[in-house]
């Protein structure tokens, strides 16, 4: 079986990080550790041509997805090349934006104690950003999904003050991240969000 693609980078040099710091209501000390990471940042490689033909089935028939399959791609309008502008983000709602992150979270890898590391692994925060920055939603897209994550602690006896503080607890597995997400997920989509 082939070895998977790693995960690109995300654009993170299309956010602002002070103005997503603002509007997520993160502390200083996270900007900041967005700002080293931008200014270590390699200039972008220019995007890869679209494949002609589908990805073959793998052996025994199943194929491997990408983390936002089923999601269309942000594109930029001619407005967008005209004014020199990203694209516009695509609209997903909060359950899909939860799905997102976990989707991103498993391929990239999860870390604790950093936004991402050396290897591209990513915390919970890292995944929601990664998300909002390939153009997934917006930075209100992004606070509803962190207020739905809080109200599944909260609702399950986990009370913490965010839930950056709940992934970086000592002996935290990425499953649990993983089944956090979801319930949060399911609580979205009960209440049509």
């Amino acid at each position: 079986m082939p070895v998977p693609a790693p995960v690109p980078a995300p654009p993170f040099d299309l956010l602002d990080p002070h103005r997503l710091a603002l509007e997520l209501g993160l502390e200083l000390g996270l900007v900041e550790e967005i700002e080293q990471y931008l200014a270590g940042l390699p200039a972008p490689a220019p995007a890869p041509a679209a494949p002609s033909a589908p990805a073959a089935p793998a052996r025994y028939g199943s194929v491997r997805q990408p983390w936002n399959h089923g999601h269309p791609l942000p594109h930029r309008s001619l407005l967008d090349r005209l004014a020199r502008r990203p694209a516009r983000p695509v609209e997903v709602s909060v359950a899909g934006h939860l799905e997102l992150t976990s989707r991103y979270l498993a391929e990239a890898g999860w870390t604790q104690g950093a936004l991402w590391d050396g290897a591209g692994r990513v915390c919970l925060l890292g995944a929601q950003t990664a998300v909002l920055a390939h153009g997934y939603g917006t930075a209100y897209t992004v606070r509803r999904a962190r207020a739905q994550v809080m109200e599944v602690l909260h609702a399950t006896g986990r009370p913490v003050p965010s839930p950056d503080v709940w992934n970086d607890h000592p002996g935290r597995r990425q499953a649990e991240v993983h089944a956090l997400l979801d319930s949060a997920r399911g609580r979205a989509r009960s209440l049509g969000i």
